[in-house]
């Protein structure tokens, strides 16, 4: 039997432990607050170029690149484009990044201009799951009302695509952001390095149904001959059951792209350059874009 003085010391003893299970259970309890969940996934592509262009208008503010500037946009594009650095990019405002879209699984890098600025310079994409092969462009994004999203599905569809889309509207600036019109850009710049490397580019527009009432697509070879890959295009839209007018043979009212300033360059470089014009009833068509995609990346562009 224990004497009085040990009991005592006992039920101390015990009162000591109960309260230091009590303190760590308090303890464990306040590590066991709410953990952060994972990452949220990567937004797709669509979703990128859906966010980038719906803040484009013909108010916002753009200027002109200088000469000096687009010489930085020349070697620093070729540099992000051969793995070799973004220093020069980005001196220009543009963010530069590594990505992967959930909706195909390629990796790709992305190079977006700094947002509300006059240097609205473009978003400019490189699939990395193959070597350079098409240059995908979209040069009037919000003017030519779902040309982005054409680009994407475009893009998605071929891999080491490489997509340009314009970082301004095409008004504004009085109409110096139209970079389908003026070589003053970092868009001509990108296109014409990437012409200069051989690669095929395709350009994608829209026209107003009643410009063209009878037409779907207007495909044209810009400032060149027509070669056999517009040829394919046109025969691979024709089977699909568009309504085409190939420049290379009759009038399209105004909509060959014969002025296009990137058209000009290829013919100068020798290299193919497709101009795509498509009617609002197409471009509104979530059926009809699956369509004119599937036609386009069936015809090859790419090859010779």
């Amino acid at each position: 039997m224990l004497s009085r003085p040990r009991m005592l010391l006992s039920v101390a003893g015990l009162a000591v432990a109960l309260a230091l299970v009590a303190t760590m259970v308090l303890v464990l309890g306040d590590d066991e607050s709410p953990k952060p969940g994972p990452p949220a996934p990567e937004a797709g592509l669509d979703s990128l170029v859906t966010d980038f262009t719906s803040q484009l208008s013909a108010e916002q503010e753009y200027r002109s690149p200088k000469t000096d500037e687009r010489r930085t946009a020349a070697a620093g594009f070729a540099a992000v484009l051969d793995r070799r650095g973004a220093a020069d990019f980005e001196k220009l405002g543009f963010s530069v990044r590594d990505g992967v879209d959930p909706a195909t699984g390629r990796p790709y890098t992305i190079a977006v201009n700094e947002a509300g600025t006059e240097r609205a310079w473009g978003m400019y994409v490189i699939d990395r799951s193959a070597p350079p092969s098409l240059v995908v462009e979209v040069p009037h994004p919000a003017f030519d009302l779902r040309t982005e999203l054409f680009g994407v599905d475009l893009f998605r569809r071929v891999p080491g695509a490489v997509l340009l889309i314009a970082g301004a509207h095409r008004k504004a600036d009085d109409g110096k952001a139209d970079v389908a019109h003026e070589e003053d850009s970092v868009f001509h710049v990108v296109a014409t390095a990437l012409a200069g490397r051989g690669l095929a580019q395709v350009q994608l527009h829209g026209f107003h149904d009643q410009n063209l009432p009878s037409t779907d697509v207007v495909l044209s070879s810009g400032a060149s001959l027509a070669g056999d890959a517009a040829r394919r295009a046109a025969t691979r839209l024709t089977a699909d059951g568009f309504a085409v007018c190939r420049a290379w043979e009759e009038r399209c009212k105004g909509l060959e792209g014969t002025t296009n300033v990137q058209g000009k360059q290829a013919a100068a470089d020798g290299t193919m350059f497709l101009h795509v014009e498509m009617s609002r009833t197409v471009r509104e068509s979530p059926e009809r874009r699956a369509g004119v995609v599937r036609a386009l990346t069936e015809a090859d562009l790419a090859k010779p």
